[in-house]
């Protein structure tokens, strides 16, 4: 009986350690590891992790800045047949010692900056053993040193085998709606995952791929696992800088690279320089929220006509717009990438015809198995087709146009109420942000005593540009719909954000609950 063959990604790792054993895989700052090396650490990270009992199945907490060592991590992890669990290093010592006590963690490994917060965490976390505390790059009280750890222990190919439905990582989305499930990914969604965006964006041996967001966001992966997954190069920044963007273009011959919205804006406002980016520039993606479309057309007077745009949710499902599509579908996120499908939901989960605006369901092979620990919210989600096939349940609002590209409208739960007429805050911040002194907005729904919710514009100023607010309601409730019309505007130095860059909505709206005298 022969096996049921598939693509796993540790086996695809262990043959670039062999056949591509002096191309580098990976850079980040000083550090530049050859695929040889970045294997065989793997290798010795997976079998530490096997001789310390860790069997399939187990979870292994990794909290670690942007370098080559996350990675090595994370994917050795993976080799051992356990689990990952990659934590988000923006929280508090509370919330992530809830999201490791949620996943089931029996072990963590964590890079110096993360130890203070760990270590108020211990008593709460009684499933991880005394020595199943590593630090990497560092020494503290209680945790083991890293390079200790993996003293003599062997960089052979550990002896695990895989199946698709094994979990491959759980994470924890860094959404906007309060505090995130663990979305467990199998071997097979996390394939899926490699090859579609490998297809979509053209990856290749050659590539050479920068990432600017942290490695243990889901969105990262747009880049980093379709790049190492084609045997390429990834470039990783340790921290986002507009200028070193530029210059790591240039410097590292970047093919491919990805930015959220924000990051978009801090590039475009940089002083004008020479670059040879374009010479080697075949997509710069853009992903985590939508572009405006003033933004849009900036960035590709920058960069060339290799801005692509990814619409998708953690859960399992994404859109694509390519510089090849026609013209007309400019303002759409595109259509369904490779293995996916979609459909546009009423309330009653009916399925609505093209230009009708409803919930956007998702289905396909990288979608997640489930919910963490949390079945009643996995069923939830799910909607079934004509045909029996599970989708998932977004959140977010749209509508199919006649050619099957989907137009974002908003998210569902940002949606505001007022009058009874749905107001989409993401139709305003499209007009503010068309204004020539606003370099970033956005816009929440407050309580008001006659409409039950308005409008409430929230705007950061370009840099030495002073506008009346005053002036600027007026300017924006000119260009607005009745109904659409902002009471009362805000200025802010910043926002509070997601890893990708995703405005914190619900944080943003605390400060006005219970507040109706707009």
């Amino acid at each position: 009986m022969l096996d049921h063959a598939h693509i796993y990604i540790p086996d695809i790792f262990t043959r670039h350690g062999r056949d591509r054993a002096t191309q580098e895989a990976v850079v980040c700052g000083d550090v530049r590891r050859v695929w040889r090396d970045f294997n065989a650490n793997m290798n010795r990270v997976a079998n530490r992790l096997l001789a310390m009992g860790i069997a399939k199945g187990d979870k292994v907490g990794v909290l670690m800045g942007n370098s080559v060592d996350i990675l090595e991590v994370m994917f050795g992890v993976v080799k051992s047949g356990a689990c990952v669990v990659p934590i988000s290093g923006l929280l508090t010592a509370d919330q992530m010692g809830h999201l490791l006590l949620d996943s089931g963690a029996s072990v963590i490994i964590a890079s110096p900056e993360y130890i203070e917060r760990l270590d108020q965490q211990r008593g709460q976390l009684a499933g991880v053993a005394a020595d199943h505390w590593i630090v990497v790059h560092g020494y503290s009280d209680g945790w083991r040193p890293y390079e200790d750890w993996l003293s003599g222990v062997s960089i052979d190919t550990p002896k695990v085998t895989y199946q698709p439905e094994d979990d491959f990582n759980i994470i924890y989305s860094s959404g906007t709606t309060g505090l995130p499930k663990g979305i467990v990914q199998a071997h097979r969604a996390r394939s899926h995952w490699a090859v579609s965006n490998a297809i979509e964006m053209g990856f290749r041996d050659h590539s050479r791929a920068l990432t600017t967001t942290s490695l243990y966001s889901n969105g990262t992966w747009l880049m980093m696992l379709p790049v190492l997954f084609a045997g390429g190069t990834c470039v990783v920044m340790p921290s986002f800088d507009p200028g070193a963007f530029l210059d790591a273009l240039d410097n590292e011959h970047i093919t491919h690279t990805f930015m959220v919205p924000a990051q978009f804006i801090a590039v475009l406002e940089m002083p004008p320089r020479r670059t040879n980016a374009a010479t080697n520039l075949e997509v710069v993606l853009c992903a985590g929220s939508p572009l405006r479309r003033d933004t849009k057309r900036k960035a590709i007077a920058l960069f060339g006509p290799v801005l692509y745009e990814l619409y998708g949710f953690s859960e399992g499902f994404s859109t694509m717009l390519k510089p090849s599509s026609p013209e007309d579908k400019f303002h759409t996120v595109g259509t369904p990438v490779l293995g996916f499908d979609v459909r546009i939901l009423n309330d009653d989960g009916d399925v609505l015809a093209a230009g009708e605006v409803g919930e956007i369901a998702g289905y396909g092979a990288g979608m997640l198995s489930r919910y963490h620990g949390r079945p009643d919210a996995t069923e939830a989600m799910v909607w079934k087709d004509e045909r029996g096939r599970t989708f998932v349940r977004s959140g977010d609002i749209g509508y199919l146009d006649e050619d099957g590209f989907l137009i974002l409208v908003d998210r569902k739960k940002d949606m505001i109420i007022s009058g009874g007429f749905n107001v989409f805050p993401a139709d305003i911040e499209a007009i503010i942000g068309t204004h020539p002194g606003v370099l970033d907005c956005t816009v929440i729904g407050i309580a008001h005593p006659k409409w039950g919710e308005t409008p409430l514009a929230l705007v950061i100023r370009k840099t030495g540009i002073e506008i009346p607010s005053d002036d600027l309601i007026v300017w924006c409730n000119e260009r607005l719909a009745k109904h659409q019309r902002i009471t009362a505007l805000e200025w802010r130095e910043s926002f509070p954000r997601n890893a990708l860059g995703k405005v914190l909505k619900r944080e943003l709206r605390l400060a006005y609950e219970g507040a109706t005298d707009v």
